[in-house]
């Protein structure tokens, strides 16, 4: 089984979040959407639903009006690809290969592979249309879509954590100290308040408790927000007495919400 995290760059229109979902169907297992980030995460299941999250994105989202504080390259802006238990690193590989195929033939969509003997995501962001070419696609950014990253990755963990004073100098210098072994940290803006917005891509060795702790370290913390869904194995790790602090929850598992469903 695949888990695909479909990461979305729309976050504010009700009408386009429901069709987005509505797309998913049944293999929709969580979807958070973030109105300042202007993005939403869905958490799927197997390789169709993201195909049909990206042909509504396609439709609906036009990058030209758009604003948000996470970085983008597209409408459909990052599609990775997980192997769940019963399937391997190299479904994972062959579903993220054909999904970028099928971008570039159907979409019209320049599409970016990312994880494995590959760039990483950042790497991707930072290089797209300069030295990096798009593995399937056209060469020029979709007028109105610009590209997808299309990856291949292990479970991750993204967090983000708020700060009690909304000082971006302060988040961003945190993050840069936070940054590597296993952490990847950015410090933004979000409204009228502050955070450090972390993936954690290592979370078996570096969970939310940990992350959490080395950032509050830093600096006081206003509290924390899961996005999207983590691993059992990674809760379990964590004492109950903290999910509260760290907006964790029994439900909130990929396992728990297999199960649901």
């Amino acid at each position: 089984m695949l888990e695909c995290v479909v990461n979305v760059s729309e976050g504010r229109d009700g009408e386009v979040l429901a069709a987005l979902a509505a797309a998913a169907g049944e293999d929709l297992l969580d979807q958070h959407v973030d109105a300042h980030h202007h993005r939403t995460v869905l958490t799927t299941v197997g390789e169709e639903a993201a195909r049909r999250i990206a042909r509504v994105a396609m439709d609906r989202i036009d990058l030209r009006h758009h604003d948000g504080v996470h970085p983008r390259l597209g409408a459909v802006d990052v599609v990775p690809f997980v192997a769940l238990d019963g399937s391997t690193s190299a479904d994972a590989a062959l579903a993220r290969d054909d999904f970028a195929e099928w971008a570039g033939a159907e979409l019209d969509l320049p599409a970016f592979a990312y994880g494995g003997d590959g760039p990483t995501l950042p790497e991707v962001r930072q290089r797209a249309f300069h030295d990096l070419a798009p593995v399937a696609g056209p060469s020029r950014p979709h007028p109105t879509a610009g590209a997808v990253a299309v990856g291949v990755r292990p479970p991750l963990v993204a967090y983000n954590l708020w700060l009690a004073e909304p000082d971006v100098a302060v988040a961003r210098r945190v993050a840069a100290e936070v940054r590597g072994d296993g952490v990847r940290a950015l410090g933004l803006v979000v409204g009228d308040r502050v955070q450090v917005s972390l993936n954690l891509v290592d979370p078996e060795r570096i969970g939310p408790a940990a992350a959490y702790d080395r950032v509050a370290a830093r600096v006081p913390l206003a509290g924390a927000e899961l996005v999207g869904l983590l691993p059992q194995s990674v809760l379990d790790a964590v004492a109950p007495a903290r999910w509260a602090e760290l907006d964790l929850a029994s439900d909130r598992t990929i396992e728990a919400r297999l199960a649901a469903r």
